[in-house]
């Protein structure tokens, strides 16, 4: 089985800053699924469209509005109005799930590296440019991991749980697969397919990049308490839900190894 590799800071040209070079900037994807998030989410979009115009010429900004059910839509189609070259809106009729909504981000995407965090606002789409400098070549992925995670108590520790079975019965190689900040190569897409629409996503991502054979490298982000709205997934009916789709996803990827069997793997 391929594991995934954990690869030490580099840039781009050996001995040179990724700051300092001269080679043209990759062109950028950044999106961000979005479920009630009216309160944040004009607040994350202009932080990506700030921090894109600093890395790159060509980039765009893409909001799934998956189903929301308060003014996120009204908000995305003002800002698609004042920034219609950078900013593209998708609207759910219907919510199709968190992994639904990534799978319409991936699917949407269409520059050289894809950027996704959530459009909640835990994280900083600023910290984009930490990820952008430890793409090098050789890493597929730029996975963050959360400094310290600032949530109520029993989030913390049904996280610890989470990430810790996870982490053992899928055998992944990651720190923190449950962190949704990641800077991706777009190619990586030609090679694997998610199916999943629930949150257990993140972990099927990461779990078929790393058997692909792609290369990850990890740096520290940091993690806010929720400004705006409440976490849709801590509650007891989602919880079942979800420990039901982690089941059924390790017997297909660890017993039945479907997505090798199809030829998941990196060319």
């Amino acid at each position: 089985m391929n594991t995934s590799e954990i690869l030490e800071p580099a840039s781009l040209v050996p001995g040179e800053p990724a700051s300092a070079q001269t080679t043209n900037p990759p062109s950028i994807s950044v999106f961000f699924p979005a479920y009630n998030d009216g309160g944040t989410i004009a607040s994350m979009v202009l932080s990506a469209l700030s921090t894109c115009r600093k890395l790159t010429d060509d980039y765009e900004v893409i909001v799934i509005n998956d189903g929301s059910k308060d003014y996120t839509g009204e908000v995305l189609d003002e800002l698609a109005r004042v920034y219609p070259d950078h900013v593209r809106i998708i609207h759910h009729v219907k919510n199709r799930g968190y992994g639904g909504a990534l799978r319409s981000g991936f699917e949407a995407a269409t520059k050289d590296l894809v950027f996704y965090t959530d459009g909640d606002a835990q994280y900083d789409p600023h910290e984009l440019s930490v990820l952008l400098e430890k793409m090098a070549p050789g890493v597929d992925i730029v996975n963050g991991y959360k400094i310290e995670r600032h949530d109520p108590l029993h989030r913390v520790i049904i996280g610890k749980i989470y990430h810790w079975t996870v982490k053992t019965s899928f055998g992944l190689g990651i720190r923190d697969t449950d962190c949704d900040f990641r800077l991706i190569r777009r190619d990586c897409f030609d090679n694997i397919e998610l199916t999943s629409n629930s949150g257990t996503i993140c972990l099927e991502l990461v779990k078929k990049l790393q058997d692909a054979g792609y290369k990850f490298d990890e740096v520290p982000v940091h993690h806010f308490h929720r400004a705006y709205g409440k976490s849709q997934f801590f509650n007891f009916p989602r919880l079942w839900r979800t420990g039901v789709n982690l089941i059924s996803l390790w017997w297909r990827l660890v017993i039945l190894r479907e997505h090798k069997r199809k030829g998941n793997k990196k060319k």
